[in-house]
């Protein structure tokens, strides 16, 4: 098969796919490119993010004598993929859900720790010739209760984590049954944000999420833990970008709502002119999530698999619109 690979691969899993007689071309289109079917001559175009297949592009890429019959998205969140419209014109989606768990269950947990000991402002403070240790004073996590707005894979990697530091879990997914033991589980958002002084997002992105967090849902977090210690707020979002309106969470950190904010995602990427950037309670990564070693590496294995298995006539097992 002919293999398009728009945002990077593995270069294991590039060898691998060549060895099995694919071939494989790695090449950055352009939004017009795309709109102009350039992707239509391959059997299989492996993205990431920063690739949008919207509607129109699929409808583009699919007309005539397309030979397009898969859409990998090497991560997991496919807000960049018009699902319906892949269906529609008979392309199959996968993703690659659990290659990159640990990777950005251990990034959340970094940046909760992070912020809540201040260590970016700390470094950035003494490169910039300032001894402040009166003045960063943070707060810990154990006897904190951690709000998860989700909870799939990395959610529960991260409240497994969590319950080993000594924070105490609550949970709001309408989406999955309320029976695991450790955890408390909420019936809306507002009560989830209303009950605890630190949450971390965990859910995908969709109309239904969009600007779910915004100032008045931060406005209804605590500020104090259970046992009347003020901590303050602070929220993590390692998941999709646009879920936090970042409008509110700026007023929120200027006026005290927010004691931190940490954030791998963002609405529009990349995120180098953010206001954000500028306050000291926030601290950012771009969007690394999944970037370590070992990540890449199994994504890209998942991907051989995905490509195997569509070679043989078979619909993998991540498939999202079987």
């Amino acid at each position: 098969m002919k293999i398009a690979v728009t945002d990077g691969i593995d270069l294991g899993a590039k060898k691998d796919l060549q060895e099995l007689g694919h071939s494989v071309s790695e090449k950055h289109f352009s939004n017009d490119d795309l709109i102009d079917g350039c992707i239509s001559e391959y059997d299989v175009v492996i993205i990431r993010s920063a690739t949008k297949l919207t509607a129109d592009v699929i409808k583009a890429n699919t007309a005539y004598d397309s030979k397009l019959s898969m859409i990998i998205r090497a991560g997991v969140g496919i807000d960049n993929i018009d699902l319906s419209s892949a269906s529609e014109n008979s392309v199959l989606v996968c993703n690659t859900p659990s290659a990159s768990t640990n990777a950005v269950v251990e990034l959340t947990i970094g940046h909760l720790i992070s912020s809540c000991r201040k260590i970016c402002t700390g470094n950035r403070k003494m490169r910039n010739g300032v001894w402040a240790k009166k003045e960063l004073s943070g707060s810990e996590l154990r006897g904190k209760n951690l709000g998860l707005l989700g909870y799939g894979r990395i959610a529960k990697g991260v409240a497994e984590i969590a319950r080993s530091i000594g924070m105490k879990i609550h949970v709001y997914d309408p989406y999955v049954e309320s029976n695991e033991e450790g955890c408390v589980y909420h019936d809306s958002v507002e009560s989830l944000f209303g009950k605890c002084t630190h949450v971390s997002i965990h859910c995908f992105l969709s109309e239904e999420t969009r600007h779910l967090v915004g100032y008045e849902m931060i406005s209804l977090m605590p500020q104090k833990s259970d046992d009347g210690n003020l901590c303050g707020n602070h929220i993590v979002n390692c998941a999709r970008g646009g879920i936090i309106d970042e409008v509110g969470l700026y007023r929120a950190l200027i006026d005290g709502t927010l004691a931190t904010a940490s954030l791998d995602v963002f609405e529009v990427e990349p995120a180098i002119k953010s206001n954000l950037l500028q306050l000291d309670g926030f601290q950012a990564t771009p969007h690394i999530g999944a970037s370590t070693k070992e990540a890449q590496s199994r994504i890209g294995q998942e991907i051989v698999s995905i490509v195997r298995a569509h070679s043989k006539g078979e619909t993998p097992e991540s498939c999202l619109n079987k």
